[in-house]
């Protein structure tokens, strides 16, 4: 089973849910944590894993022979991001443009063109303590190396070390192509949130998203202020509109600010929240009609 989650902007607190939600599970369940979002991974901050590998991850990229080359421009007609120029006796190529689709080499009439790999990023695997050191929690995480624009590759490696029967990803945030490969494939998303009209309109975005990969999500607001008498009409109209059940609430709290600040999980610091995030993991499986506990 592969639990997403997800939320169309930053700082909803995707991050707060995910590791927790795999710390309360870790002592009933074999689970595995991938942090997807490869531009500014932090889940190592909560979560503490032992590092045990690093990865580096590469995109093919052409090289060309000017020997065999007769520059005649088709793979610079071809190349979708202009990453090649072809000149009357050079061809210059841009490495950070380049996509790794490959066509200028399969279409070259001399083949000219052969692929090397280019690194664009790593992938880190380990391990880390599970809660109260009852279990433990597989961990992968990517980085994108500094100046790269192009980070679906390295998602997509970190995804493919999915391998417990419980995997958790914690994806980029946005609807951006990074967020589309790293929810492919998922079983139920998670959508966080926050009481605010920004929060309902990046809410509606990464909505339409799931909806067209085709993943059943419900929502967790974030940062809710307990002394109002009702959630955000906006917000709750939306929810309903779209069938979007809220399935947890976490209250706008100094002491959970506070936690936060210090890479503290919450489950750690109080079993009343580990109790919760299990009853969160049993709503999932509710709303995708499996039985609870399993």
């Amino acid at each position: 089973m592969v639990i997403a989650v997800a939320s169309g902007k930053g700082g909803t607190g995707k991050t707060t849910v995910a590791t927790n939600l795999a710390l309360a599970l870790s002592c009933t369940h074999q689970v595995q944590y991938l942090d997807c979002d490869v531009e500014e991974p932090n889940a190592h901050i909560f979560l503490k894993p032992r590092l045990e590998t690093s990865e580096p991850v590469e995109i093919p990229v052409p090289k060309v022979n000017e020997e065999r080359c007769r520059h005649c421009g088709l793979c610079a007609d071809v190349c979708p991001l202009h990453a090649l120029a072809v000149f009357k006796d050079q061809v210059l190529f841009f490495p950070e443009l380049c996509h790794g689709c490959g066509a200028c080499s399969a279409l070259c009439p001399m083949q000219a063109i052969t692929e090397v790999g280019r690194p664009i990023g790593v992938v880190e695997t380990g391990v880390a303590d599970g809660l109260e050191d009852r279990g433990e929690i597989g961990f992968a995480h990517g980085y994108l190396n500094v100046g790269e624009a192009f980070s679906p590759p390295v998602v997509k490696a970190v995804r493919k070390k999915a391998a417990a029967p419980l995997v958790i990803l914690d994806v980029a945030p946005g609807t951006s192509c990074p967020v589309v490969e790293a929810l492919k494939g998922a079983d139920f998303c998670l959508l966080v949130t926050e009481e605010t009209s920004f929060g309902v309109h990046d809410l509606e975005l990464i909505t339409q998203v799931v909806k067209k990969l085709g993943i059943p999500a419900g929502v967790v607001i974030n940062r809710v202020d307990m002394r109002l008498p009702g959630r955000l009409p906006e917000l709750v109209s939306f929810c309903e509109s779209e069938g979007l059940p809220i399935l947890m609430e976490i209250p706008d709290s100094r002491y959970l600010a506070e936690l936060y600040s210090r890479g503290e999980p919450l489950v750690k610091a109080s079993p009343e929240w580990s109790g919760k995030f299990e009853g969160l993991y049993a709503k999932m499986q509710r709303q995708m009609g499996l039985p609870c506990g399993k």
